[in-house]
């Protein structure tokens, strides 16, 4: 049986080493290695986790950790970051049950561009717009632990954008013996999924391991037409070199997800009870789809140069292939079509006859190709037992090619190809070009210097991390096409006609330049450099057993989005910076963990998107200052054998210091009014709480999270309302079955069907839209571990 009781660290530095080794989790290797001998330094005693729910942190930060023996008890096949939701200062709305159909992630206020996700220390953050794809993530079944680090990142830290914090999974390690796990499920809304994997044991003359894997799941929307179709094959194979802790790493992951989006909805429609009522029609899920195939090749490696020197190597590629469906509906002798020819139109019905009174709509999906090659080095040199530098380098380039291929819908209303013209057929059009929406390529290039210091002091009661790191950041771009605002493109051979005094065209009027007022950016190439040093440092003292406080700085930095950057005419927002600060005590013993840190962040030019209404565009604004802080916590209590209680805390106190700054009327510049307003998606006070009890064969799990009231514009004229939600776990160990790692499993995803909104798209001065929380679904799982 898989027992969920709280592992006991040994007394000695080294069997707590030994123990916690295989629950190691950082954002790279070099990290990982440092943090490691931390514990070694520190001896100290306590449990390692409560549940694997809550984990005894080390580091001079506020960080939190669930381990695999909390991930195994959710929902089989969900997103990584739905199972972080109960840690403090983290909120993740899921857009449904399962996990495959996306989400939004925010820690202390900040959203989830602001946000660094690192799997195993490679950065998966949109290399465009900073993004994080929650459908996209590691089967749950290979995950080890995963950590999120409150409002700072770690010294090596591969990110030009995290100023809110930083989230990494670590990917489990092959068995040292055969093994082979076979893992059906099935649930509600048609849910369909099936788990494999194969330990091969050690092998060959030098104890190397692997292990396979594969994943296939399909299930209904839970609201409308539409659904998800998703494929994941992983691959790791691992080499110690020596018994010292060296080793090569290589680590593969593929992940095909095809889904339809779920239709959002208004405050009114859910405040009148209807929403839950409709959602997609066929037509419109079939063309509203989000295709990706997505995948990456993971290195790492230790090497031990001398006694007290290492040295770390993680290399990376990675593959995206992506878009978020969308139809356009043309005439057939649309301008946009004819360009510069002489040409009467284009033939969109393929019946041989061009008629401008015929109107085809099309499949027009804005596409993402992402390759992307990092690395994260780091040395080590240990000075002596209480002294430690590290030095670290990361590379980080990404080639972000944006391309918007137009291609046809069939007889039945499905794009012929799920990535329109890009893999399909095209429109080709008489002047030898391609229908598109927008058509841009760019270059993301971060290369990083860093370095860090970690002293013990007085007989290491007291702990010292000093750090900094210099981020160096270019982006090199090229537009392609005629660029109306922050996010609508023209791409035509048409001759604009020039506007006065700038540097702009016009276009005749089509469908998709709805007027002849609108002014466009010519086709440029361009390059933005950004650059910053971010000091970090921190201070931990363990003034008695069991007992210590902490308190950390750091500064971070992001460079604007690509989308910030593509504008109608050259624009230059500054990076985004912060300035955090933490204080915070902890609690560490045999069956009690705690920690309360209050903190504050000092944000500066944040970057907002909004409507101008007297030009009619959308473009970037910088808003400037806002101010977050507040507190959060965690507890961990396991008051006797197989019983544990977690629960976590977290207050924010959010407040936007100016007026955004929206265009100029008649010479005057105009602002919205947002000072004293708090943050949007932004609740103030968050709780969770899970129960744990294992009796018998039976293990058994409550957990609960509350969700306080959000704002989802920036005027704060409108509320998301607060939720409570619960889900259920109940697990029948299977002890005669295979090793004794068999079992079977059943989920309830919101327990008392609560109708709530989760994930806002937010609003500068109008209504929102919604994305409507699952409603209550069960599942059941089969675990056969031989």
């Amino acid at each position: 049986m898989i027992s969920r009781k709280s592992l006991i660290w040994a007394t000695t530095a080294l069997a707590g080493s030994l123990a916690f080794a295989g629950a190691a989790s950082a954002q790279s290797t070099g990290t990982e290695a440092t943090e490691l001998d931390q514990v070694v330094v520190t001896g100290q005693r306590g449990p390692r986790s409560i549940d694997g729910a809550i984990v005894a942190e080390t580091v001079a930060k506020s960080r939190a950790s669930i381990t695999e023996e909390y991930i195994s008890t959710q929902a089989p096949g969900q997103t990584i970051l739905n199972s972080i939701n109960l840690l403090p200062g983290v909120n993740f709305t899921n857009n449904d049950a399962f996990g495959s159909s996306g989400g939004d992630l925010t820690i202390r206020g900040f959203d989830s561009a602001r946000i660094s996700l690192t799997q195993d220390g490679v950065p998966l953050n949109d290399t465009g717009n900073y993004a994080i794809y929650s459908n996209q993530q590691l089967d749950p079944e290979l995950i080890s632990r995963a950590t999120v680090n409150l409002g700072t990142t770690d010294v090596d830290s591969p990110t030009a954008s995290a100023t809110g914090g930083t989230v990494n999974y670590s990917t489990r390690r092959p068995e040292q013996e055969f093994g082979v796990i076979l893992q059906p499920s099935i649930g509600e809304t048609g849910y369909r999924r099936f788990f494999g994997l194969v330990d091969t044991g050690a092998f060959g003359p030098w104890g190397t391991t692997a292990w396979f894997s594969a994943s296939k799941t399909a299930y209904d929307h839970f609201i409308g037409a539409g659904g998800v179709d998703k494929t994941q094959y992983n691959a790791r194979i691992y080499q110690p070199l020596g018994d010292n802790g060296d080793f090569l790493s290589l680590t593969a992951n593929y992940n095909e997800n095809r889904n339809s989006f779920i239709a959002r909805k208004t405050l009114a429609q859910f405040n009148a009870g209807t929403a839950y009522e409709s959602g997609n029609t066929l037509p419109s899920a079939l063309t509203n789809i989000n295709p990706s195939n997505t995948g990456n090749i993971r290195g790492a490696s230790r090497f031990t140069l001398r006694d007290n020197l290492v040295l770390t190597i993680d290399p990376s590629f990675q593959y995206v292939l992506a878009h978020g469906g969308g139809t356009q509906t043309m005439s057939e002798t649309d301008p946009q079509l004819i360009g510069n020819s002489t040409a009467a139109g284009v033939d969109l019905n393929r019946d041989g006859v061009i008629n401008g009174a015929t109107r085809v709509t099309l499949f027009r999906p804005n596409i993402t190709n992402t390759h992307r090659y990092a690395l994260t080095s780091s040395l080590i040199w240990d000075i002596n037992d209480d002294n430690r530098l590290r030095l670290a380098y990361t590379y980080d380039n990404g080639r972000h090619r944006q391309t918007g291929q137009f291609g046809y819908i069939d007889a039945n209303g499905k794009p012929e190809d799920p990535f329109a013209g890009r893999n399909g057929t095209p429109i080709n059009l008489p002047d030898g070009t391609i229908l598109r929406r927008r058509d841009r390529l760019s270059y993301a290039k971060l290369n990083q210097i860093a370095a860090e210091y970690r002293g013990n002091f007085f007989n290491d009661a007291i702990s010292l991390d000093l750090g900094v790191r210099a981020p160096y950041f270019d982006r090199e771009l090229t537009n392609y096409c005629y660029q109306r605002d922050t996010f609508n493109a023209y791409c035509t051979t048409q001759v604009g006609t020039p506007v006065a005094g700038t540097d702009l065209v016009t276009f005749p009027a089509s469908s998709m330049n709805s007027s002849a007022a609108n002014r466009y950016g010519k086709p440029r190439s361009f390059e933005k450099k950004y650059d910053a040093v971010l000091p970090n440092g921190g201070v931990t003292w363990r003034f008695a057993d069991h007992n210590s406080v902490y308190a950390s700085y750091a500064e971070g930095f992001s460079a604007p989005r690509t989308d910030d950057l593509y504008d109608v005419v050259d624009v230059n927002p500054e990076p985004e910076r912060t300035k955090s600060y933490d204080l915070g005590y902890r609690y560490q013993a045999a069956g009690l963990i705690g920690s309360i840190a209050a903190w504050k962040t000092d944000y500066s030019n944040r970057i907002v998107r909004t409507f101008d209404e007297a030009a009619g565009l959308f473009l970037t604004r910088n808003v400037g200052d806002v101010t977050l802080q507040g507190f959060d916590g965690q507890l961990g209590w396991s008051p006797f054998d197989k019983f544990n209680i977690t629960g976590s805390v977290t207050y924010t106190d959010s407040e936007v210091k100016n007026n955004l700054p929206n265009g100029v009327v008649n010479g005057v510049p105009v602002f919205i009014q947002t000072a004293g307003n708090r943050l949007v998606e932004t609740p103030e006070w968050q709780y969770g709480m899970r129960v744990a009890y294992s009796v018998g064969p039976f293990d058994l799990g409550l957990q609960g999270k509350y969700v306080g009231e959000r704002f989802s514009n920036d005027i704060n004229t409108e509320v998301a309302p607060d939720y409570t939600t619960f889900d259920l776990d109940v697990r029948y160990n299977l002890a005669s079955l295979g090793n004794g790692g068999s079992y079977i499993q059943f989920n309830v995803i919101n327990l008392f069907d609560e109708e709530y909104l989760a994930d806002i798209s937010t609003s500068t001065t109008g209504s929102a839209s919604y994305q409507l929380g699952a409603p209550r679904t069960a599942m059941v799982t089969l675990r056969a571990s031989f």
